[in-house]
């Protein structure tokens, strides 16, 4: 029956029956042999080599089982107890076909012994460059041989490339039972590029095979305490409680001083909340901070890009989005930046009402009509006698009043924010009813009817 679901696929249900057959029958070393194909038809290539163990033991001239435990032997790099097998089979009146394949391996494994013995060497001499070539070609064939992936994990460390070192790591975690030293080191790579969240992650997996692991315990509190900082920013963030998330940045700053990684990201992310707090001096300096240790940082690029708009400074502000969108070509937020900051910077060629009134892009409305009434005063028409100065005055005070209305209008100033002037019939495309006004539109008009102390009156013929 077992042999039926095996050949159907079915490799749990096989292997029940064949648990069930052995118990049966513990000394059918054929049972044992079928239970180790389907061990390996699962991946468990250790349970397959006990029960190999096992038939080799009960029906020692059985060379099929002798030959596939060799092969799995040698994957694991055990070249000595490979290489015992592969010589037993020949001694032992093999098939041709099992002759051919026992010289085969032989002659394999001697050629890994060669190149370990070459990596051991070029190891000791802190030639690691060489060592990780070896090894290499060894781990072609010696997939499962923990030991040789530490070897090329602490090579790559060696070499300054931890995160080469993550792939050996964590397969010798699962070749080797209860390996909290790979779990460990896994853990402290992860926490030296700045993923805090995987490093985490795998000292808690070293904390569950053993919860006493000095290191990892230590490692696992230090990991944790920045990870609770870190998310509970990014919390605020979410929240808009943006100067609350730039003191708990500060905060993680303090915590992790060591890795730079984890300074350059707090300053990213406190860059972010100035820009988003419309602080754009602060967010310029600081996201240029930044931007010098990573130039391609698309986020950084994105929020001074931001900040450069409130400062007006549309050309550099299209400058770095143009960078970011090398980068994230399909990035929604960068290609409405661009065409906002180009939109911008065409209209600051023409009419700017924020600077016809001296005010910041994110002024308030009390600061507006403020601005607005001391430049109204100023530019009156009725104070210049000469005609050519109250020529200018007249074009002037017809723009202070336009920008006046403008930016005290919700929509229209809305509008204009995004790029577009509503008071400019070619920018509204021939469907709105503003247009540039004349003097004539404002006599009579009091720039002071909200309850100011001045009143003029106009005379003009």
């Amino acid at each position: 029956m077992g042999k039926k679901l095996l050949a159907a696929g079915q490799l749990a249900d096989a292997l029940s029956h064949f648990h069930a057959a052995i118990e049966g029958d513990s000394d059918n070393y054929l049972a044992y042999y079928r239970r180790a194909t389907v061990y390996l038809a699962m991946g468990k290539s250790k349970a397959a080599i006990r029960d190999l163990s096992k038939v080799v033991e009960l029906k020692q001239d059985f060379t099929s089982a002798r030959l596939q435990r060799g092969h799995l032997l040698l994957k694991q790099g055990k070249f000595d107890e490979a290489e015992e097998d592969f010589k037993r089979v020949l001694q032992s009146n093999p098939s041709d076909k099992e002759d051919t394949e026992a010289r085969t391996q032989l002659m394999k494994s001697d050629e890994m012994q060669r190149l370990h013995s070459e990596a051991q060497s070029a190891y000791l001499t802190g030639d690691y460059y060489t060592v990780i070539g070896l090894l290499d070609e060894i781990l072609n064939v010696c997939v499962w041989a923990a030991e040789m992936r530490e070897l090329r994990a602490e090579c790559y460390i060696k070499e300054g490339e931890p995160g080469k070192a993550l792939s050996d790591l964590k397969a010798a975690a699962k070749l080797k039972s209860d390996n909290t030293e790979a779990f460990y080191k896994i853990s402290t790579i992860y926490y030296q590029l700045g993923d805090h969240e995987m490093s985490l992650s795998e000292v808690r997996e070293c904390l569950k095979l053993d919860q006493d692991h000095k290191e990892c315990f230590s490692h696992y509190k230090k990991v944790k305490k920045l990870n609770k900082q870190i998310l509970s920013a990014e919390e605020l963030i979410q929240e808009g409680r943006y100067q609350d998330a730039i003191d708990k940045y500060e905060t993680v700053m303090k915590t992790e001083s060591e890795v730079p990684v984890y300074t350059t990201r707090a300053k990213e992310r406190i860059c972010h909340c100035f820009s988003k707090n419309q602080q754009s001096a602060d967010a310029i300096k600081l996201c240029t901070e930044v931007l010098q240790l990573e130039p391609d940082n698309v986020n950084a690029l994105k929020d001074r890009a931001e900040a450069y708009l409130l400062e007006e400074q549309y050309e550099e502000a299209i400058q770095d989005y143009e960078t970011a969108k090398d980068h994230s070509d399909s990035d929604q937020q960068i290609l409405e930046g661009l065409e906002k900051a180009q939109r911008l910077l065409k209209q600051s060629q023409k009419r700017d009402y924020y600077k016809i009134l001296g005010v910041k892009r994110n002024a308030r409305k009390q600061e507006i009509v403020k601005a607005y009434r001391k430049l109204a005063m100023q530019w009156h028409p009725d104070n210049f006698q000469d005609e050519e100065e109250k020529k200018k005055a007249e074009k002037k005070f017809i723009d202070i009043a336009a920008a006046k209305e403008v930016l005290t209008d919700p929509e229209m100033r809305r509008k204009f924010d995004a790029g577009e002037d509503p008071l400019d019939a070619e920018s509204q495309q021939g469907g709105g009813n503003h247009f540039h006004r004349g003097w004539n539109t404002w006599q009579g008009f009091d720039p002071f009817s909200s309850g100011g102390p001045f009143k003029f009156k106009f005379h003009f013929n």
